[in-house]
């Protein structure tokens, strides 16, 4: 998890650009999971990567309609180039066969990831309204944890699971 950016000197706009990058990267990487697992039908690893794609997506939006409203089409000074892995799950997670539960515990380790990010980089943040939003940001992340933990508990007792898989039917990873 890493940014290459000097965090301090943040501007709300660069925050927020920042922000939705860090939503776009997890996005871009839960859908290259969701496609390498395939489904096999029903609630398994690839469709809970595809869904985890779909809310980081919709956050993306959220914090891009937040940053329209407050600066319009200012051109971004932040690059997706400028960071890595801060929310986006490792590259090695997915395998074939893996259960829906260890999908679950692959997004919640992305979650707890950028909860560390954002409450790291706070004490270095002097603009108050960076500091407010990267406040708001890692306490939505709690909040993201707890969301999978719940949908985690709810899950029948076989998405622990492994699924077994036919060699010739898989697709590479």
């Amino acid at each position: 998890m890493s940014t290459r950016l000097d965090l301090s000197k943040l501007s709300l706009m660069d925050a927020l650009d920042l922000a939705k990058l860090i939503e776009q990267e997890a996005c871009q990487r839960y859908q290259m999971f969701a496609s390498q697992l395939g489904t096999c039908g029903g609630y398994d690893a690839g469709a809970f990567f595809a869904k985890m794609a779909e809310h980081e997506a919709e956050h993306g939006r959220e914090l891009e309609a937040r940053r329209k409203t407050l600066f319009g089409d200012a051109p971004a000074k932040v690059t997706i180039d400028d960071l890595f892995d801060v929310e986006a799950p490792d590259m090695g997670s997915p395998r074939r066969g893996m259960s829906t539960v260890q999908a679950f515990e692959v997004g919640l380790a992305a979650e707890k990831r950028a909860y560390d990010f954002y409450d790291m980089a706070l004490p270095g943040i002097t603009d108050p309204d960076v500091r407010e939003l990267f406040t708001e940001l890692r306490d939505e992340e709690v909040e993201h944890v707890k969301l999978l933990r719940e949908a985690l508990e709810k899950l029948p007792p076989s998405a622990g699971d492994e699924v077994a898989f036919d060699l010739d039917d898989s697709p590479y990873l």
